[in-house]
């Protein structure tokens, strides 16, 4: 069993010390647990609902879920009634995926496209939040950027830590969500990174869901017509990942373009009080 299957078992295993407890329970006094009566008039003791969110704020740390995200969950994905039609497609097939697994999606992920603010990452948030929850899945957060960041930084010879121990998790999680695929600027070391990634976790047969600004298209130099002129215009994946590891994507992703308004620039925009 892997080191990190362990941690997370561990976690999930391990009953919350009381005096973890931020907040005085109202229900339980801070003691995890509570009586409840039972239609036969028996009482018997229960873990109090606190130790059930505890345990919820530890699987979503050992997954590295930034905060920003954490309230990220499928039922919060509102899609309004003038919005585009694939917003609403994307969330029947991330609800879908969720029921279906791991049975019925056989390996096979998510490779979720579109511009940036409309969803992308509240979507693939969601759907590994709901395995978590539903179904048990320990699962694993990266943002593509941090990851080769945390890579590189192994490098450091006053760095404890190696590039196999970083990526070893991203290797094994049961359900990897990658996010902001094709961000860094890409290099023959950003390529063959990716490629490691990408072809270990499909070796292996094991889920990722993916999000990525860039069109799912070849590069720029093998396209012809209309669709050259909009590369033009646009970076494609092909040019952010190559064309090899846009293919291997085909064969592990089920893709769904998601497009509408940017989401931060209207309802989401910053604002005080």
């Amino acid at each position: 069993m892997s080191e990190r299957m362990n941690e997370w078992l561990k976690t999930e295993m391990r009953l919350p010390e009381a005096s973890e407890v931020v907040a005085r329970c109202a229900k339980c006094g801070d003691a995890g647990m509570v009586l409840v009566t039972g239609a036969d008039g028996r009482r018997a003791a229960r873990a109090c609902v606190c130790q059930q969110e505890l345990r919820r704020s530890f699987r979503v740390k050992a997954a590295r879920i930034p905060k920003r995200y954490e309230h990220c969950v499928l039922e919060s994905f509102d899609v309004l009634p003038n919005a585009d039609a694939s917003l609403g497609m994307a969330l029947k097939m991330a609800r879908k995926f969720v029921e279906g697994y791991p049975m019925e999606t056989g390996g096979r992920g998510l490779l979720l496209t579109g511009s940036i603010g409309v969803g992308k990452t509240h979507l693939a948030v969601g759907m590994l939040l709901a395995l978590m929850e539903e179904k048990g899945v320990p699962g694993l957060f990266y943002d593509y950027r941090e990851l080769l960041k945390e890579i590189q930084h192994s490098y450091n010879p006053q760095v404890n830590s190696t590039e196999l121990e970083v990526l070893r998790p991203v290797f094994e999680a049961e359900v990897l969500v990658l996010d902001e695929l094709g961000a860094q600027k890409p290099t023959d070391w950003v390529w063959d990174t990716v490629a490691l990634i990408l072809n270990t976790r499909y070796n292996d047969k094991r889920t990722t869901i993916i999000t990525t600004n860039y069109p799912d298209m070849p590069p720029a130099g093998v396209l012809t017509g209309a669709a050259a002129q909009r590369a033009a215009r646009e970076e494609t994946l092909g040019d952010r990942i190559g064309e090899r590891m846009r293919s291997r994507l085909a064969e592990m992703c089920v893709r769904m373009e998601m497009t509408g308004k940017d989401f931060r620039q209207g309802a989401g925009r910053a604002r005080f009080g």
